[in-house]
């Protein structure tokens, strides 16, 4: 069974990280979504949210599976039993720094892999920093973000101001 892991902040998912997980669905046998749980800056949402947002945003997916890690990696790679990490490209910035990180991870696991699906281009700009700017002015987010991500970003944001 081939299985690849796409970690990520994922605060929150957007349509683009789920272009990424349903074409992956497709070349792998398994997908570990895994939410980074110690990012360097501070997330929108818990870990918990953050998994159970994804959780139900991948409902009726099979072969996909939502869990979170903090340290480095390649050791959660290794412990899933994972052949490959998954990553996403957007643009020319993101291949510079996803391509140091390979190489990073490369020497820290040389067996495993980075696999990078280019993000399908109604999503290249999607990004959930901005998405989250966007919702706070009050802007449509519809169709770049899941529904019950929409939902709770609107219900967050609301009682942040």
């Amino acid at each position: 069974m081939t299985t690849v892991v796409f970690p990520g902040k994922f605060d929150p998912i957007s349509m683009g990280h789920l272009d990424i997980i349903k074409r992956a669905n497709q070349l792998f046998d398994r997908v570990v979504v895994a939410v980074y749980e110690t990012p360097s800056r501070p997330t929108l949402f818990s870990t918990d949210e953050r998994k159970d947002l994804i959780s139900a945003t991948l409902t009726g997916m099979s072969g996909v599976e939502v869990d979170s890690f903090s340290g480095l990696l390649v050791d959660y790679v290794h412990a899933k039993g994972a052949q490959a990490m998954l990553r996403g490209l957007r643009l020319g910035s993101d291949f510079e720094y996803e391509f140091e990180m390979a190489l990073m991870n490369r020497k820290l696991a040389p067996g495993i892999d980075v696999v990078c699906l280019i993000t399908s281009i109604e999503y290249q700009f999607v990004r959930s920093s901005l998405l989250k700017e966007v919702a706070e002015l009050g802007g449509d987010i519809s169709g770049l973000a899941p529904s019950n991500v929409i939902t709770a970003l609107s219900r967050r944001l609301s009682t942040r101001a």
